[in-house]
């Protein structure tokens, strides 16, 4: 049984962390929470019989757990984790794990120091639409993978404490380490992509953050990825994945995929024509096409959360089940330091292309 402490009791701390502790009492035990707000504290208290704190740092110095759970409010991963890895703990942080390449180096040295698990909580990573989605391209029916487009966006305005900058606020930080992981996915582990960043902030409300992104990684030999994040789409732009490979494609989100493809030994033999157009056409053929379909299970996938995206269950799970093999087994993570890493490189350049103006220096 591994003992935990979860620091946050806020939207990801209480509805994804709580939420899947409370279902798997085989393996984990919550023993401690700390939140500043007294009724989510009583929360805990009442549903794990934990003990509860307003400060972290204080039930970090109390100590009785093995791991922590970061869900902190975004500033604070850093030096929560820092504080409980030096303490002895494991520690499960959540996404953005930090704002720069430099402090993610701390975490991971610190990590190593300590001889303790530093976990990433990457958790659309294994959602049951982009593992089929791999799986997909891995078999080399679409051909080589030239595009692919990512659409996390919808029309909404928001007035809460991630809309500022001094919070690491903005859909960049928000929901865009989930895209951006899974962006990753398209490159080869040893390639960082090269970033090319448009991002603004108009928010009429008053907060200082991106709420508008598009973001495009790039490399030689590998697909053009667009990734973009807006409040401000009122109609949907397609699926949320478009993918184009030299032999077919690909549409679809976390409900439904479609796919089609051809075998090019089945396809018409063509020679170039010469030497000009035949009776001033364009080149026209009927391709021996395949199309493929899959759907959610969704009694497989279990509950979801999110509002920008779905996330679901099983996602959770599958972190939650590579992290007890790592701390009792010594197994590898699902989710790796080296692959985020990367992910912070993205971050921190998109950040640096695009300053925006500061309204507020410090939250509250």
């Amino acid at each position: 049984m591994v003992n935990i402490a979860i620091a946050g009791q806020g939207r990801s701390g209480y509805n994804i962390h709580a939420e899947w502790l409370k279902t798997d009492t085989a393996h984990y035990r919550v023993v401690a929470v700390a939140d500043a707000l007294p009724e989510r504290r009583q929360d805990a208290e009442r549903e794990f019989g934990a003990r509860t704190y307003a400060d972290y740092a204080e039930m970090i110095a109390a100590g009785g757990f093995d791991l922590f759970v970061n869900a902190l409010p975004t500033p604070l991963h850093v030096p929560g984790t820092l504080r409980a890895l030096e303490a002895g703990a494991h520690v499960l942080c959540e996404k953005p794990m930090a704002p720069t390449v430099a402090e993610f180096d701390r975490m991971t040295a610190a990590a190593e120091k300590a001889g303790r698990i530093l976990a990433p909580f990457q958790n659309n990573r294994h959602q049951p639409f982009f593992e089929e989605l791999q799986q997909i391209l891995d078999s080399g029916a679409l051909g080589q993978i030239l595009y692919v487009r990512s659409c996390w966006a919808g029309f909404g305005r928001r007035w809460d404490w991630q809309t500022y900058q001094c919070n690491l606020g903005g859909c960049l930080y928000n929901t865009g380490p989930h895209a951006i992981d899974q962006a990753l996915c398209f490159f080869p582990e040893a390639v960082t992509p090269s970033v090319f960043c448009r991002m603004g902030c108009f928010n009429e409300l008053g907060g200082d953050a991106n709420d508008f992104c598009a973001l495009t990684l790039y490399a030689p030999d590998c697909p053009v990825v667009e990734i973009h994040l807006s409040h401000y789409l009122a109609y949907p732009q397609g699926d949320m994945y478009t993918i184009n490979g030299t032999r077919g494609g690909l549409t679809g989100d976390h409900g439904k995929l479609r796919w089609k493809f051809y075998d090019a030994s089945q396809a018409p033999t063509q020679e170039t024509w010469k030497p000009w157009s035949h009776n001033r056409q364009y080149p026209g053929e009927q391709l021996p096409w395949e199309e493929r379909e899959w759907s959610l299970d969704e009694a497989h996938a279990g509950k979801s959360v999110g509002y920008t995206l779905r996330s679901y269950r099983s996602g959770v799970q599958w972190i939650y089940d590579s992290l007890y093999d790592g701390i009792t087994q010594g197994t590898p993570l699902t989710v790796t330091l080296p692959q985020v890493r990367r992910q912070i490189h993205v971050l921190e350049e998109a950040h640096r292309q695009n300053p925006l103006p500061v309204k507020v220096e410090r939250w509250p």
